[in-house]
């Protein structure tokens, strides 16, 4: 594992990296839902701050749009479509799982059942040209100027909490399964 790199970035840097977009995408959802329910509520499935999503999101955008990363009229349009295929997998991953999704556009025009939007799949696209034309080198600016020992450690430690976290959290979601076998609402706090 310490052998692994990305973008130049050892382990324990990309786990940074990767908590910092979780971080952010956890961070820009709370914001919005506060924007539009006026009241501030837990994006994440943990209970640390991060929605992995936008971590796992943005790795699978930077392998797959390395060839157009300058291209922003390509990068916009890739990153509507596969970022609104991303979504949709995951709503579908997550009703087979939960029975639920935990969230819901069925307020908004041009929505298909609540679970994809015109207005999320158009925000997607300027998400990646941000992300690509100006946030990436600051966040991997960050991660690599961390001393290599200290950047694994912190991020061996986050990786860990994390998944202790999530552990916890799935298992208590699944302990709060009815008797009908789907699994209740996921608890909001």
């Amino acid at each position: 594992m310490m052998g692994y790199t990305f973008h130049g970035m050892n382990f324990g840097q990309f786990a940074l990296w990767f908590f910092a977009y979780s971080f952010f995408g956890w961070a820009m959802e709370c914001v919005v839902i506060r924007i539009q329910l006026k009241r501030w509520e837990n994006r994440g499935f943990a209970r640390l701050p991060f929605c992995v999503i936008y971590g796992f999101g943005t790795f699978i955008a930077y392998n797959i749009f390395a060839p157009i990363e300058h291209n922003y009229v390509a990068l916009y349009f890739a990153g509507c479509v596969c970022a609104t295929i991303f979504e949709y997998l995951t709503a579908r991953l997550m009703l087979k799982l939960f029975g639920s999704v935990w969230w819901n556009y069925e307020h908004l025009p041009f929505n298909y059942k609540g679970i994809l939007c015109l207005e999320s799949t158009l925000a997607w696209g300027v998400l990646a040209l941000f992300i690509f034309g100006v946030f990436n080198r600051y966040v991997e600016g960050a991660v690599k100027m961390l001393d290599v020992r200290v950047a694994y450690a912190a991020g061996t430690i986050i990786v860990i909490t994390y998944l202790i976290d999530f552990t916890w959290q799935f298992a208590h979601q699944i302990a709060g399964e009815n008797n009908d076998g789907v699994l209740k609402g996921f608890l909001r706090r």
